[in-house]
């Protein structure tokens, strides 16, 4: 019998909550019949969840591991779109999943939320420029577990070591890992509550509140970007794949799928947020400025110069071929949203200062 019981984390995320709502939407009959379970902290969400027909756990944090692992044994799939910064919380999710296997005698399935700063360099601070590193990574031609294996000798990044738990965990327990690697996610998000993602707004926020955009350095590092629209979509896609035919799905190791479509250097993302800013009398320039990494670390709360470098300032190209070929993923949204959303995040920051 195929996967029935889904736990989602994240569910009122900006990924999760998207992801939950394109899953609740589809058509295709597998998914249709789905039923989900979704760890919440606040009451009032759980009431809202339970309003939809879904089964809202409340818990703490995802220290609970105890928890996680006996929510994910009483299903067969986990997504888990929480915090990609939790190793432990992950290992759970999986054993729990093993559990699960023993007791039903049916397939099980992990699904990981990651991001490309996993494989971005750190330009700036010179700690790791990979000269001897690919220009752009494909998640087909690659071995991209062996490349974090490599870069995790080197400097542990809490995202980089979760990705790398997943995969050993899902071999150790003999449980199907799939990780679906992120760019710059950008766009209105289409779940009940979180509309906003994390790098654009950021830089929008600031903008906001200093009057003027900045980008780090000198803003050369280039990253995809990627509407959450076709975001979401690939979540729908993997489990058409998996309902349709697990054993074509590459898996752990090799199971590690990219999600880009356009590009930028952040020095073109932080002028596009003051040319909008500027447009809409938001701004004092229409011109970005620099700023130097420790500078912006010490002007963040709990700022942290990794964290910033590799998702602000890194240099993080990767080619989506796997994803493309294995699930059918095309996207779909227009290269000039990625434009256009720069004046809404100007209007989201503003709004969001108000409030």
């Amino acid at each position: 019998m195929a996967p029935t019981k889904v736990l989602l984390t994240g569910a009122t995320g900006y990924i999760g909550g998207s992801v939950l709502t394109r899953l609740l939407q589809s058509t295709h009959p597998d998914i249709k019949n789905l039923t989900y379970t979704v760890l919440v902290r606040k009451p009032e969400h759980a009431e809202y969840f339970k309003s939809q027909g879904m089964r809202p756990v409340l818990f703490e944090n995802l220290d609970q591991v105890d928890l996680l692992k006996k929510e994910a044994s009483e299903h067969d799939i986990v997504i888990n779109s929480a915090s990609a910064f939790r190793p432990l919380a992950a290992r759970a999710l999986i054993e729990g999943l093993a559990e699960r296997k023993k007791v039903t005698g049916g397939p099980v399935w992990y699904i990981h939320t990651s991001g490309t700063s996993s494989v971005g360099n750190r330009p700036v601070s010179k700690i790791y420029t990979e000269e001897d590193a690919p220009f752009e990574f494909n998640d087909k031609t690659q071995d991209i577990y062996a490349y974090e294996l490599k870069r995790e000798e080197h400097e542990k990044y809490p995202q980089r070591t979760c990705d790398v738990t997943v995969v050993q965990a899902g071999e150790e327990f003999n449980v199907p890992t799939y990780i679906l690697m992120h760019p710059t996610i950008y766009g209105t998000g289409k779940g009940p509550f979180n509309k906003r993602s994390i790098q654009i707004p950021f830089l929008a926020r600031r903008a906001v509140k200093k009057g003027y955009a900045e980008y780090i350095g000198e803003g050369k590092g280039v990253w995809d970007h990627v509407h959450i629209d076709d975001t979401s979509k690939m979540y729908e896609l993997l489990l058409e794949k998996l309902f349709a035919n697990a054993s074509t799905v590459p898996s752990g190791r090799r199971g590690i799928y990219f999600g880009g479509h356009g590009r930028h250097t952040w020095r073109q993302a932080s002028e596009g947020l003051a040319k909008a800013g500027f447009a809409a009398g938001v701004l004092k320039e229409a011109e970005a400025r620099p700023i130097g990494l420790a500078e912006l670390a010490k002007d963040t709360p709990g700022g942290v110069e990794q964290y910033l470098e590799l998702g602000f300032a890194s240099r993080s190209v990767t080619n989506a071929d796997l994803s493309r070929e294995v699930l059918g993923w095309v996207p779909e949204v227009a290269e000039e949203e990625w434009e256009k959303g720069f004046a809404e995040e100007i209007e989201a920051a503003v709004k969001g200062s108000e409030q």
